[in-house]
């Protein structure tokens, strides 16, 4: 790639005269050969680099008992580490950011409950515990904590292949909570890859590249829009495929006799006046309460429209009866054992990756923007236990939301305590004033989810990805279609495996460069990124830019020869100085094992044949 950043290479400039490229040859600077280890003593140096490449114990060296008990406590809970200097002036921030996201969320959580395929009160419960579970044990400021709408989609379109959430709705939701709860698991769990790769969260996590995150995010986002056309066109029956070509099958199928005018005017309405706060918010940073509150404004009046004019007798869905109060514990209802346990497994693992993968996304964003560190392993630990006791206490899956965060941080938050406060919110909600939502048309709930997804389609970065590297762009319009014409767990899928097989293709066809000298200097850099740089006469540099190891130490062998053979032809047909010297610049070869080591021997051996002598 013409834009691939190279790495400086300074060369010492060569005189013909005192080169020697002779193995024989006795050079004035040698490798010097490590002193010798007891086999036990390297294994055990060996085995702690590998496994806690960050010593993750060493604030506990030379305390005492007590301090070292409060250390711990500090490490699972960091509240008591923070908590020590939070001070009024800072529970202000906390308490206005708070309530704002809570008005933010209600609505939200609503709608999102629906994607799910559950009650709406399920979401209003994942705004409740989980967020309360997250202040004590997050390490991150500005993440506000909730069910978001990609999890939720993601989350609906598995369980539903598996049990049809009309028909069996306590198998369904017993098999949500199951989902919900090694989802946690597998969050919390991925703690001990973290310790064994530093600050990498997850394996599959490593294969989501940034690019894949971008398609994926982008097709979810026009899925979830296209779910609510459901809503917003007031159509009763409607594909459980979440394809485009069978939503959009669905949506002209009904055309004729199933769309509800009334509930359009509604939707669009206040999908324009949405859109409208959300485009104010943007241009005045001031005014980011304007689409912050837009939301529950928009549910009021319609809710109040609604009373009044009693459209739903004239076709206008509403949301209807919302259980008011706390359910009760609903550890009883996870299955941990029977038929269902393997598919709540493998739905859960999938949501908790995911989950935890836009969680982190968001928590490194605002922290980079206030300039402070999160903690990879509190981070893993904090959302797998607040959705391992959201599953026991009637949630779905929750995980950071951005637009959530991006109205905490903008409301002046200045710790998790903005959560506890949204929490606290949303739990009088629960017990006061759910009753009137009751005439809420489900054509809001569709104008909010469309306004608030409408932010994941990224085009800047899109087309950021396609100047910089279009193997990247592949992968990011792979993962994009993939969910928008086939399924989210097909776009997942996708995104995977063309990231995994970029990662094949550069570990195993690692870059190679021809180098020239550039003029009026003792520098040799990429004679195509650097044109101006000339060959030396009757040598060769070529520079090997990977380690060298059994999965690529062939086409490295064979592509230093194809270099060699090409420069040849190249000076024979201009009639230059053939090639004398073969130089291979490693300095970025940071390892190299035995059949790199074979390659290169035999690689030497092809110099010879070609009166060619070769150094590296």
């Amino acid at each position: 790639m013409g834009g691939h950043t190279e790495e400086a290479v300074e060369m010492k400039e060569i005189d013909m005269r005192s080169l020697s490229f002779s193995r024989h040859h006795n050079f004035p600077y040698k490798v010097g050969v490590p002193p010798k280890q007891k086999f036990w003593t390297e294994f055990a140096a060996a085995v702690k680099e590998t496994f806690f490449p960050d010593d993750p114990l060493r604030s506990f060296k030379d305390q005492s008992r007590s301090r070292q008990f409060v250390l711990g406590m500090q490490a699972a809970f960091p509240i008591f580490e923070w908590g020590r200097r939070y001070n009024f002036d800072k529970f202000k921030g906390d308490l206005i950011a708070g309530l704002t996201i809570a008005s933010l969320c209600i609505p939200q959580d609503i709608g999102y409950s629906k994607l799910a395929n559950l009650s709406p009160q399920y979401g209003l419960y994942s705004s409740f515990v989980p967020p309360l579970v997250y202040a004590f044990m997050g390490s991150s400021r500005d993440i506000a904590i909730g069910p978001v709408a990609v999890v939720s989609l993601l989350l609906g379109t598995l369980l539903q292949n598996e049990i049809d959430p009309e028909k069996n709705v306590v198998e369904y939701r017993r098999l949500a909570f199951t989902a919900t709860f090694f989802a946690g698991i597998t969050q919390a769990t991925l703690v001990v890859q973290q310790l064994c790769w530093c600050d990498r969260f997850g394996f599959l996590i490593d294969f989501l590249s940034h690019a894949a995150v971008v398609g994926f995010m982008a097709g979810a986002a026009i899925t979830i829009a296209l779910q609510q056309l459901k809503g917003f066109l007031g159509i009763k029956k409607f594909t459980r495929s979440t394809d485009a070509i069978s939503v959009m099958h669905s949506v002209f199928s009904s055309a004729n006799h199933g769309w509800n005018w009334q509930t359009i005017v509604i939707g669009a309405t206040f999908l324009a006046f949405l859109l409208f706060a959300k485009y104010i918010g943007k241009k005045n940073n001031k005014l980011f309460w304007v689409p912050a509150i837009a939301p529950l404004i928009s549910v009021v009046l319609s809710t109040v429209f609604v009373y009044i004019t009693h459209a739903e007798k004239k076709g206008v869905a509403i949301v209807k009866h919302i259980e008011k109060g706390i359910n009760p514990p609903s550890a009883k209802e996870i299955y941990f054992t029977g038929h269902y346990l393997l598919k709540g497994v493998r739905i859960g693992i999938v949501a908790g990756i995911i989950a935890l993968t836009e969680a982190v996304a968001i928590g490194r964003t605002f922290a980079a923007m206030k300039d402070y560190q999160i903690d990879g392993n509190k981070e893993m630990v904090a959302l797998g236990a607040m959705n391992i006791a959201g599953s026991m206490t009637s949630c779905y899956v929750a995980t950071g939301s951005f637009s959530r965060s991006a109205v905490n941080y903008m409301a002046g938050c200045q710790t998790a305590v903005s959560n506890i406060v949204m929490s606290v919110v949303v739990f009088l909600t629960l017990q006061f004033i759910t009753p009137l939502f009751e005439y809420t048309p489900n054509a809001i709930l569709s104008s909010i989810i469309i306004s608030a997804v409408i932010g994941l389609i990224d085009y800047d970065a899109a087309i950021l990805i396609w100047k910089i590297d279009k193997f990247d762009f592949i992968a990011c319009m792979g993962a994009f279609l993939g969910v928008v014409f086939a399924s989210v767990e097909i776009g997942l899928l996708i995104a995977v495996s063309i990231s995994f097989a970029k990662l094949l293709l550069q570990v195993t066809r690692p870059r190679t460069a021809l180098l020239g000298k550039i003029p009026r200097t003792n520098v040799y850099r990429n004679i195509q990124q650097y044109p101006e740089a000339s060959k030396v006469p009757g040598v060769l540099i070529i520079r090997v830019d990977s380690a060298i190891y059994f999965s690529n130490s062939n086409y490295v062998k064979e592509r230093i020869l194809r270099w060699l053979t090409d420069e040849e032809e190249r000076v024979k047909a201009g009639g230059l100085l053939s090639i004398q010297f073969l130089i291979v610049e490693m300095s970025p070869v940071t390892d190299i094992d035995t059949s790199g080591i074979h390659a290169l021997e035999e690689l030497f051996r092809s110099l010879e044949k070609r009166d060619v002598q070769g150094q590296w």
